[in-house]
């Protein structure tokens, strides 16, 4: 979402239901729109950039040098996920069922390690027989217990998504127990308006300085004018 405030000076922020002309909200919500980015740059942070620090900071309590594993990591907050904990000072590892997306993210020096597209995974081995210690489940069901082999003592999981429809899962007890494990949800349906814009301005002092040294980089995959609404949700749609 863009918009103009007084004196002239762009502003941007997090919507619900933001696929609008025109929409409204608060000051607190506002944010000014780093120097390097463009319009389309700037409508593609606020949603998910938000999301990912809620996973990786407010709740993630991430630290420069931890190990970091993407699930589905070329989806949007898969992405957005990857190019923060990397500004962060994090090692991070992704997979995906697509190697081509994969390869693009290689392309671009955006994976630091590993892109493993094998859903089997070898966190342990590709860390040294640590483990990670942020998981971000973008997929769901069918990977949570890898997920949670994977992670190292005192990791913390953080369920975003779940793209592939599965909803259970098994719980390896004894790992949790052991290894002092963290599990957490990330998720604004059922938060007020005043607790969405709650880390705003943590956000604001933590990533944007980030952002305007173009140490963050918003991924644009493709940009649709707005009476192709339609086609875009379709795009979204077919991953």
């Amino acid at each position: 979402m863009r918009n103009h405030v007084s004196g002239g000076r762009s502003c941007h922020g997090p919507l619900p239901r933001g696929i609008s002309e025109y929409a409204l909200m608060t000051e607190r919500e506002t944010m000014h729109i780093p120097t390097p980015l463009n319009w389309e740059q700037a409508a593609a942070m606020p949603l998910t950039s938000a999301v990912v620090f809620d996973m990786l900071v407010s709740q993630g309590r991430i630290k420069s040098g931890e190990w970091v594993l993407i699930t589905g990591v070329t989806f949007g907050v898969g992405v957005t996920a990857l190019s923060m904990a990397k500004a962060l000072g994090a090692k991070v590892i992704g997979t995906s069922g697509s190697q081509d997306k994969l390869d693009q993210l290689k392309i671009m020096a955006l994976m630091s390690v590993f892109a493993l597209a094998n859903p089997i995974f070898m966190m342990p081995l590709a860390t040294d027989n640590k483990g990670v210690d942020i998981v971000i489940n973008t997929v769901g069901g069918t990977v949570f217990a890898e997920c949670i082999r994977s992670m190292a003592f005192e990791g913390r999981l953080a369920t975003v998504g779940y793209v592939d429809g599965v909803l259970k899962a098994e719980i390896d007890i004894e790992a949790l127990h052991s290894k002092r494990l963290t599990l957490f949800g990330v998720s604004n349906k059922l938060r007020t308006q005043q607790q969405r814009s709650g880390a705003i301005p943590a956000f604001k002092a933590q990533i944007l300085p980030l952002v305007e040294a173009g140490r963050i980089v918003p991924m644009i995959y493709k940009t649709f004018p707005f009476e192709q609404l339609l086609e875009a949700k379709a795009a979204v749609d077919a991953n």
